[in-house]
């Protein structure tokens, strides 16, 4: 059998320069893009996350849609997947205009009186608030803006609890109406729309009794 001769100086060169770049490479993987904030995870199912948010108070925030400052300063409104909470109070505006109709479509749809929708869509808004106000919570967004007014879709994830469209479904204090989406997880819109009625339906059975109405 033939020895193998001992190794040239070149070989131990290369063997080097290979160690290196596969170190080089690993620590690349470990370490954020550059520029990405380190509360900017990667994207997930197509979601930009982000951790670390905080709520904003602002005169039109509601239930289902307010402002939230970003790690880096911005505040932006977003709305919620899914969902859609009574308006909060009775409103009116310019030309004679009033939300009184939108409130008793809502009322119609939720089987309450228009004065018990703005009473939910009240209980809704604080609901949102005492979920997320003084404490970070993450949201994961597309960026989408269907309606051109600055109001990006999210699923938002208050600390240590699910998302907030479903506490507020499973609260009754929300009616299954906007845009839906699949999870960041994976889950897709049939499955999420079917947990989602469910816990609806268990909210209507029990807020009669529950709130005496």
């Amino acid at each position: 059998m033939a020895r193998r001769g001992p190794t040239k100086p070149w070989q131990l060169v290369l063997l080097l320069i290979i160690a290196v770049v596969v170190w080089a490479l690993d620590q690349q993987r470990k370490t954020p893009a550059a520029g990405k904030s380190p509360s900017q995870k990667a994207p997930t199912a197509g979601y930009e996350v982000i951790s670390g948010c905080r709520w904003q108070d602002h005169k039109s925030n509601d239930g289902d849609s307010f402002h939230v400052r970003l790690p880096d300063g911005r505040v932006e409104q977003f709305r919620l997947y899914y969902v859609d909470a009574p308006e909060s109070q009775f409103r009116s505006y310019g030309g004679g205009r009033t939300n009184r109709e939108r409130i008793h479509e809502q009322a119609q749809e939720m089987g309450l009186s228009d004065e018990q929708a703005v009473e939910i869509g009240q209980r809704a808004k604080s609901r949102a608030h005492d979920l997320l106000a003084g404490k970070p919570f993450t949201l994961h967004t597309r960026w989408d803006d269907p309606f051109g007014d600055r109001r990006y879709h999210a699923f938002v994830a208050p600390e240590g609890g699910p998302f907030l469209e479903e506490t507020l479904v499973r609260e009754g204090l929300v009616r299954i109406r906007t845009k839906p989406a699949d999870l960041p997880d994976g889950t897709p819109v049939k499955e999420r729309l079917r947990q989602l009625r469910d816990l609806e339906k268990e909210a209507k059975q029990a807020k009669r009794g529950a709130w005496g109405w």
